[in-house]
């Protein structure tokens, strides 16, 4: 059973926001979400050129020091791009009150993404020991493709952090890194796939699926970022 709670806020931002930017004010969010200043938010953003370095990172999976800044995240996972044409959307939800365990809500997000894909004309999997969201390409020297990741933090029982999606990012940008651990897997994009949607039009989609796959009761409303 869902409880009822109140509105869910939401923000785009359309300019590049930058990564310490981003963890303040998630940070913040937090904080305002946990003492009832102010409701839940999901952010959808992108960042400049970046690697980060999850809590599991392993120092030999940074290939290239010198391409792009690196920070340290407090979220789980390895190391991880990000950067233009890659849509970040940062979840935070009071999962506690929501009634989620941590595993439950990582599989509501794979399959939010895993429904938005089906949406667009690509078909994902899952990979049991490999969170995230995978795609088949024969055309390339791997058979499984990273098109989404998800690295979460929770804290008194909200999370932050959340999910990426390759729209159109530089793929060789992924090359500096062992992304995600996974050294036998490439990375794609919906680009690389055919997709040519707008940024503007598959968030309209993210927004469709993440309302259904959370069974919200409660509206969801625009902000400004």
């Amino acid at each position: 059973m869902v409880m009822k709670i109140k509105e869910i806020e939401y923000a785009i931002s359309n300019e590049l926001v930058s990564y310490q930017d981003a963890i303040f004010l998630m940070e913040e969010r937090v904080e305002s979400i946990s003492s009832k200043k102010k409701p839940e938010l999901i952010w959808f953003l992108e960042h400049p050129p970046i690697y980060t370095a999850g809590t599991s990172a392993n120092d030999s999976d940074l290939l290239k020091k010198d391409t792009f800044p690196v920070f340290n995240a407090s979220r789980g996972g390895e190391y991880t791009y990000h950067g233009p044409g890659q849509r970040i959307v940062y979840v935070m939800l009071n999962i506690r009150e929501r009634g989620y365990d941590i595993r439950t809500f990582v599989s509501t997000l794979e399959k939010w993404i895993t429904d938005t894909l089906k949406d667009l004309g690509i078909d994902s999997f899952l990979i049991k020991e490999n969170v995230g969201v995978w795609v088949n390409n024969n055309k390339t020297s791997y058979s499984e493709e990273k098109i989404a990741s998800i690295g979460l933090r929770v804290r008194k029982g909200i999370t932050f952090h959340g999910v990426s999606l390759n729209i159109s990012p530089n793929l060789k940008h992924f090359k500096g890194i062992v992304s995600c651990g996974n050294k036998d897997k490439g990375t794609t994009s919906l680009k690389k796939l055919g997709v040519t949607l707008s940024t503007k039009d598959i968030d309209k989609i993210l927004l469709k699926n993440f309302k259904s796959n959370f069974h919200l009761n409660t509206s969801i409303t625009q902000i400004q970022s």
